[in-house]
């Protein structure tokens, strides 16, 4: 894999801009990042592509820790063919490394393991592991999930769907008012696995005894969880108050009021919120009929609805549009893209992806001022090329 020189754009390190700046990656990390001053002054031999990103913004690139599918494949096929035809689509959308998320079902131990075993095989973005959304979840807080596959806590599946994964499981959503929660916290804790508190009705008390034992992040913010009360904060309420909460956030302008995410901004540290598309199987799909976690959905205002009841169902929001509804509410661009790619990055624990800073990798994603994707990279690759 020759050396690739990336000039003449608005570096995002994730960490800051820096302008008129270029990146160099060599044998599939980021190499050196430098001024435009010193690339015209710097002489480089034949092996160096050379790519003219023509004042375009240069970002570590996207990483989706909350997608069901894209383009017609997902999850819920139970197929490892399917979710390596994620990595391929997600990477043309400049998603560079995504956490496939299960629906709990009764097939749920099998889909754990052909979502597992599509892990190395990648020809696109990478799969980081598995986000498991259930079945440990309340039955009052269900959004489009079935009442069936719900369940209370159960240490011994627990176990089993940890096998099924090879140790892959990443995250977890689930409901920390729920019975023997504590002890599915500790186990996850030994696992290294993410707990979310998400798709829940916990009160307060019971989101601060969930904060003791790990659960310090929020699947979809405002979303299937309790509201907040002036008598009782409960979930919305906890995840505001308590600094140490992150939470994920589905910027489509329709989950959550474009308004919100100003609170946000106010109320969090930027290094908490991350940004999700919680993406659907048919999103990006050009034809009907479109299918959602095995029901007809059909999509009215950028978002899916379930057919048989009107009930939303998930977005159908892509990262990069994300990132324009949030720089379109107020975030810098710079804190836009913190949000797709540190962010991520540093809850989920991926210490060598989510920064432009030498010795990471070079995943890189290239977009315009108009939010158009350029170019995208992976491990120094260029996977996806053109306006």
């Amino acid at each position: 894999m020759n050396p690739v020189c990336l000039f003449n754009g608005t570096v995002l390190t994730g960490l800051a801009a820096m302008e008129s700046c270029a990146v160099l990656v060599e044998n599939g990390l980021i190499s050196d990042v430098f001024s435009q001053k010193r690339f015209e002054q710097r002489k480089f031999d034949n092996s160096i592509k050379l790519i003219d990103t023509a004042g375009a913004y240069i970002a570590p690139g996207f990483i989706d820790t909350h997608v069901h599918g894209i383009a017609g494949f997902g999850t819920e096929d139970e197929s490892a063919d399917s979710i390596l035809e994620m990595s391929r689509r997600l990477v043309k959308l400049g998603v560079t490394a995504f956490n496939p998320t299960l629906y709990p079902s009764r097939q749920m131990l099998h889909a754990v393991k052909e979502t597992a075993a599509a892990m190395g095989r990648e020809e696109g973005a990478r799969i980081m592991g598995l986000h498991l959304e259930g079945p440990f979840i309340s039955p009052e807080r269900l959004g489009v999930q079935r009442p069936e596959t719900v369940q209370p806590v159960d240490l011994d599946l627990m176990e089993q769907l940890w096998e099924a994964s090879s140790g892959h499981i990443v995250n977890m959503t689930i409901a920390p008012e729920l019975k023997h929660m504590r002890e599915l916290a500790l186990f996850c804790i030994k696992k290294g696995i993410i707990l979310q508190a998400g798709h829940s009705n916990a009160e307060y008390d019971h989101m601060v005894e969930g904060m003791q034992v790990g659960i310090l992040h929020s699947t979809h913010f405002f979303n299937a969880m309790r509201r907040l009360d002036h008598r009782n904060p409960n979930t919305v309420g906890a995840i505001l108050i308590h600094p140490e909460m992150s939470c994920e956030i589905i910027a489509d302008g329709f989950h959550v009021h474009p308004d919100l995410y100003k609170l946000l901004l106010r109320n969090k540290s930027i290094d908490k919120i991350v940004l999700v598309t919680d993406g659907l199987k048919p999103t990006e799909q050009k034809e009907a009929p479109f299918y959602a976690n095995n029901e007809e959905v059909y999509f009215k205002n950028g978002v899916f609805y379930r057919k048989s009841d009107d009930v939303i169902a998930g977005s159908g929001l892509t990262m990069i549009r994300g990132i324009k509804n949030l720089v379109t509410a107020g975030f810098s661009i710079e804190d836009a893209v913190k949000t797709a790619s540190f962010n991520p990055a540093q809850i989920m624990r991926y210490n060598n992806l989510g920064a432009i800073i030498p010795g990471r990798f070079a995943d890189i994603t290239v977009f315009d001022r108009n939010f158009n994707i350029n170019l995208v990279m992976v491990g120094g690759k260029i996977m996806e090329s053109g306006g």
